[in-house]
């Protein structure tokens, strides 16, 4: 390989050296972003939107599939109306952007930039919603948010990120309760089987959960370094926001009744998950089912005769069964093989001369570099199985990964232990005393994550931290 071309490589810093940095040069270098001169925002360069796009449009598939529809609300939130909600508020305070003049003439009035819909999409429903027959909405909005976080890094947490946010009314508690789940499942599938991660499903604590809901339900990944990702959450609030706005409706007796509401979420910090989870030293690995470009055709000695036709015939056979490029530029193979692998694109089909004549073609998996010699006859049929195998092993490998980063500790020395030598979840049973938590956070940095659905062993009597008695299985870890 040329010394450019290695270069390349060289670049990224290793992930066992310095995962931060790490983290960022994967980032810059695969070009997912650019950081813009805004400070705490980011550009979003083709490729980093591109993953965006097809999350987007396989959630909104998902979505749809449940019923829910898409609306748009407005990004600009009255200081009055932000503040029917208490809890609410509090809540967000700290992170609110505020425009206080329009043009030259100062507002009467203190504007909020959307830190999340909540708000708005009560105001809306309170006009929207007057009998049982409205009943339920299941309305979602694809768009940005603010939040002015203090420190910033790339999709992972930035003052300006895209999201979607699903916010629903019901008739009863139930219904509400059943949709918040339900969400959550949708979330949990999506991410499992769309992205090759593997999930922790659970309810957050009280201290945890999302400011004026009764209750938020989470999926939690693992990274590389051991640390967990919130990817989603889905909350059930009850009929509190209702009482808060006057969200009313007739039933069948002609009674008035507060609906009941969920809201639930996913942004682009799940970008920041796919890298976490299944990057290397060489750049980006991206399961199948979510890579922009699915397959890079790369013709060897492409100036040769009958080469590039036969790689772009290639191309357009590979095209009616998978997302599909060819690299005709004129950069040396060593250089487009780096350029492939830093991308993150998942298979790499090479055609050289000697290929040609024997009518076959070599297939390289970008997760384990493993080569494959198939026949032109065959590619189709051979590419499509081997995008399935890929997605499956990079699950199983992620999967793999999370079950052996996880200890068990039944008291606190036990604990503090395993947090500063065993990456990953702990498991610990908790009282149910907010001060535990608070304790924990502030001398390990390790927060309650949830307390998992399909995970109810009682691996001690006792609360790992102040040891009285323990009522829930918690997972404690340190997060992003």
């Amino acid at each position: 390989m040329a010394k450019d071309e290695k270069k390349l490589v060289e670049a990224i810093t290793s992930r066992d050296v310095d995962f931060a940095q790490w983290y960022t040069d994967v980032v810059k270098k695969a070009g997912l972003m650019e950081y813009s001169s805004m400070r705490g925002c980011m550009i979003y360069k083709p490729l980093g939107y591109a993953l965006w796009e097809n999350i987007q449009q396989e959630l909104d598939r998902r979505f749809k599939e449940t019923g829910v529809e898409n609306v748009y609300l407005p990004l600009f939130i009255p200081e009055s109306l932000l503040e029917k909600e208490k809890d609410h508020v509090e809540g967000f305070a700290p992170e609110v952007a505020w425009v206080t003049h329009g043009g030259e003439n100062k507002l009467q009035e203190r504007i909020c930039v959307r830190p999340t819909s909540e708000t708005m999409f009560c105001d809306f429903y309170k006009n929207d919603i007057e009998s049982y027959r409205d009943l339920p909405r299941l309305y979602n909005q694809w768009c940005s948010v603010v939040r002015w976080e203090k420190e910033t890094r790339p999709f992972l947490r930035t003052r300006e990120f895209l999201w979607q946010e699903g916010h629903t009314a019901h008739a009863t508690g139930e219904d509400a309760e059943e949709r918040t789940l339900l969400m959550l499942k949708v979330y949990g599938d999506f991410v499992e089987d769309f992205l090759a991660i593997p999930v922790i499903r659970g309810k957050k604590t009280d201290r945890e959960k999302f400011a004026g809901a009764e209750a938020t339900y989470t999926i939690e990944s693992m990274m590389y370094d051991g640390k967990a990702l919130q990817s989603a959450t889905s909350h059930y609030f009850g009929d509190g926001f209702a009482r808060a706005f006057g969200i009313q409706y007739s039933d069948k007796d002609n009674e008035l009744k507060y609906v009941h509401q969920t809201s639930w979420g996913i942004s682009t910090r799940v970008i920041g998950a796919i890298i976490m989870v299944h990057g290397d030293d060489d750049g980006l690995v991206l399961p199948p089912a979510v890579a922009p470009t699915q397959v890079m055709v790369i013709p060897i000695q492409q100036r040769k005769e009958g080469i590039l036709p036969a790689a772009e015939e290639l191309k357009e056979r590979l095209g009616k069964v998978c997302r599909v490029k060819l690299d005709d530029t004129d950069k040396s193979p060593g250089w487009k093989f780096s350029e492939q692998e830093m991308r993150g694109i998942p298979v790499r089909v090479e055609l050289g001369p000697k290929d040609l004549a024997a009518c076959q073609c070599v297939l390289v998996r970008r997760d384990t570099r493993e080569k494959t010699i198939v026949s032109l006859d065959d590619v189709e049929t051979e590419v499509t199985a081997l995008l399935d195998t890929i997605q499956k092993d990079m699950y199983d490998r992620a999967k793999d990964f999370m079950d052996s980063h996880i200890s068990d500790a039944h008291d606190y020395q036990e604990f503090c232990e395993n947090i500063n030598t065993k990456p990953g979840y702990i498991r610990g049973m908790w009282c149910g005393d907010p001060a535990c938590e608070e304790r924990i956070k502030d001398e390990t940095g390790a927060t309650s994550r949830c307390m998992p659905f399909d995970d109810q062993e009682r691996i001690a009597e006792t609360c790992v931290c102040c040891g009285k008695p323990a009522k829930s299985l918690v997972y404690w870890g340190r997060a992003y």
